[in-house]
């Protein structure tokens, strides 16, 4: 798991360079990784840029499918709201996360929606790997915004 997630890590770095907020996301598929992305919000002016839609986007792209069931998302914050959407609606097997960032106010929630039995499609959650890292480099960023 370490070893996916210190992608995603390498990914938010390369959005904390960019201004924009340090979040990465990697996708494997049978221990390969398929696509890797980083926030780009501001970067490409679009609300939607967020990590995990576009490394959905380009996972489906090159699996040439939009049903990623058999691979896992690494994301070094857990998602928002759209993101989660994005996640269940791409058929992700599994969700690995770094941080729960509180700021959302969303934590529980989202949790339950990437696992609801009211969806028809459910994701297999892990929280908390590399956590200190993926916090650290979310508090650095904010606090030089300060």
């Amino acid at each position: 798991m370490n070893k996916y997630m210190a992608i995603a890590l390498d990914e938010a770095k390369k959005a904390f360079e960019l201004g924009e907020v340090p979040i990465g996301a990697v996708i494997v598929k049978d221990n390969k990784v398929v696509s890797k992305a980083h926030n780009k919000r501001e970067t490409l002016k679009l609300a939607t840029a967020h990590a995990e839609i576009l490394v959905i986007e380009e996972a489906c792209k090159k699996l040439d499918t939009w049903r990623l069931d058999g691979c896992t998302i690494y994301i070094t914050i857990l998602p928002c709201v759209m993101c989660a959407g994005a996640i269940v609606n791409s058929r992700i097997s599994k969700v690995i996360y770094g941080a729960k960032e509180e700021k959302f106010g969303y934590v529980d929630d989202i949790e339950r929606i990437l696992s609801s039995s009211k969806l028809n499609h459910r994701a297999e959650v892990v929280g908390g790997v590399m956590e200190d890292e993926a916090r650290d480099l979310m508090k650095k960023f904010f606090k030089g915004l300060r």
